[in-house]
């Protein structure tokens, strides 16, 4: 692959975390097994080129059944023709683990919920508290402490 064969960059824009393959790198080995820096460097560039590999070919894939989006049966299909076959279930059962784990992340309500439900009219009021605190703060002023949420039991 040439250098400039990723759309618009250089190869040396292309990279992956140097932190987290190192840790990826290193949980793959016995605890006694040392690996050297330059090591580390190529295995992560052997990492960079098959990620390039696979998209371009998964892209080819695509492509060729007209579409526009490459989609995970592109990315299977493109391990088959570049000869990774004997991987394909594995990536298959790994994709089928992911869209599981992000679908129950999505049930537990996403990255921004603190795991409380909130009624519309809890939500509206935290809502006006947080905009007057904001409002406090950007006129210089005291923010006002939060209010204790009333008691239902003792309204009538």
């Amino acid at each position: 692959m040439e250098p400039m064969d990723i759309v618009g960059k250089s190869k040396e824009d292309a990279s992956l975390p140097k932190a987290t393959m190192t840790k990826i790198i290193k949980e793959m080995l016995p605890p006694d097994v040392r690996v050297a820096r330059d090591t580390q460097d190529l295995l992560i560039e052997c990492c960079v080129e098959f990620i390039n590999l696979i998209s371009s070919e998964s892209n080819e894939v695509c492509n060729r059944e007209e579409k526009r989006t490459i989609a995970p049966e592109h990315v299977l299909k493109a391990l088959g023709v570049l000869g990774f076959g004997e991987y394909i279930e594995e990536v298959y059962a790994a994709y089928e683990q992911h869209k599981i784990e992000t679908m129950q992340d999505s049930l537990k309500g996403g990255k921004w919920s603190n795991g409380a439900e909130m009624t519309e009219e809890e939500a509206v009021a935290e809502q006006q508290r947080m905009f007057a605190e904001a409002r406090a703060r950007m006129n210089g002023g005291a923010v006002a402490p939060k209010q204790p949420d009333p008691d239902p039991s003792l309204e009538s």
